[in-house]
């Protein structure tokens, strides 16, 4: 039988201090206000009585990413990620509570990661998803480029843009093959390498599961493109316009050949009340998600392209959670300088220094085009200083 324990904090106290390590547990608050912030962030949020602090962590298994302070004397209940599963079998509300806010906060954070990385914010408007297929026909990406014009046609059938589009699309039609161009009710579909899954700014109303294949997340913003995460097999993605019924917030590229399981929301509500062990999983992968951002942003703060460029190469590390002895560990990674560089969203005039500058770094080197990194532990410790350094820049 589930036993939930209550714990009491005194106003001006810590439930939890950013950077503390794992922690297998999360609060929801029962009475009293929480004030959540990080370090070096100005802006905080207020969390009250129904509010969840720590689950991030809790479920990403990662260090805080957050101080919580109590504004009031609070009540909490504490949840051992161990008795997750039982706890939304029985009270299936809290899952989606959980769920919802997990994507409330991520579209957000993508907002906060736009604008850190490349000082804009995208509208989400269907004149966006042309702006998207432009900028992939111009980088020679023609399969991605006809599929979006097809999706921004469709909500925009007329117009000055629409000429272009329509011109655009008959042009690239006889050449491209673009797949899934309407959505089908196969639970499973396969996406060639190349291929576009969904545009940012598009409607949607289904997640997918990868069964096999990579999956690039990814925005465009003012002609450069930040790629939000590289998803592999087992991951999910386009939650957030499952639970929010808004347009995608970035688009989904298939990066290698990949076969998708196709989650519309009839089957995601059947799921929540019948697959709690599910429903954890998802939770999980929000949670990494979110931690992950976190560590974007962090990446963002960070002015000097080369820099930006070894502490992303290290947050795909941390991702990984690779286990980084003491010593010497050499690896040879997954990722090109031009991957790198393109996570960082350098802009395009930029990445030729960048990505010279950071082949010159004697602790890695480059074979088939892939990073060797010849010392993980001083790549870390490298990056940590870079990381210091800008801090201490940034509060004086």
């Amino acid at each position: 039988m589930l036993q939930l324990q209550f714990v009491n904090f005194k106003a001006g106290s810590y439930m939890v201090v950013e950077g503390k390590g794992n922690v297998d547990m999360f609060y929801i608050i029962q009475k009293g206000l929480v004030v959540c912030n990080r370090i070096g962030d100005p802006n905080s949020s207020r969390l009250g009585p129904g509010d969840f602090v720590a689950v991030v962590s809790c479920f990403a298994n990662r260090p805080q990413i957050e101080n919580a302070i109590c504004a009031t004397d609070v009540t909490a209940i504490a949840v051992r990620k161990d008795q997750y599963p039982e706890l939304i079998a029985a009270n299936t509300p809290v899952a989606l509570k959980i769920i919802k806010a997990f994507a409330n906060r991520m579209r957000k954070m993508n907002e906060m990661l736009t604008k850190a990385t490349l000082n804009n914010v995208v509208a989400e408007n269907p004149i966006q998803v042309f702006n998207v297929a432009q900028y992939y026909e111009k980088a020679g990406k023609m399969n991605i480029a006809s599929y979006a014009y097809y999706q921004f046609l469709k909500t925009r059938p007329v117009g000055a843009e629409a000429e272009v589009a329509k011109r655009r699309f008959i042009a690239l039609r006889q050449t491209t093959k673009p797949v899934f161009l309407e959505p089908t009710a196969d639970q499973a579909r396969e996406y060639p390498a190349d291929t576009m899954i969904f545009s940012e700014s598009q409607g949607g109303a289904e997640m997918y599961i990868i069964q096999t294949g990579k999956v690039e997340i990814s925005k465009v913003v003012d002609g450069n493109e930040v790629v939000l995460a590289v998803l592999k097999q087992g991951d999910m993605f386009g939650e957030m316009a499952l639970l929010e019924n808004k347009p995608r917030s970035a688009s989904a590229i298939a990066r290698e050949n990949c076969r998708l399981l196709v989650v519309n929301r009839a089957n995601f509500n059947q799921m929540v009340t019948t697959q709690p062990q599910l429903i954890a999983r998802l939770t999980t992968t929000l949670a990494e998600r979110l931690w992950s951002m976190s560590r974007q942003l962090d990446n963002a703060s960070l002015r000097v392209p080369m820099q930006k460029m070894l502490d992303m190469l290290c947050l795909q590390l941390e991702k990984q959670k690779l286990s980084i002895l003491n010593g010497k560990n050499p690896m040879l990674t997954e990722f090109s300088p031009q991957d790198i560089a393109n996570m960082c969203g350098i802009p395009h005039d930029q990445q030729p220094k960048a990505i010279y500058d950071f082949q010159q770094l004697t602790m890695l080197a480059i074979q088939n085009n892939k990073i060797f990194i010849k010392d993980c532990t001083e790549v870390f410790k490298q990056a940590a200083f870079y990381k210091k350094q800008a801090q201490e820049m940034g509060n004086r």
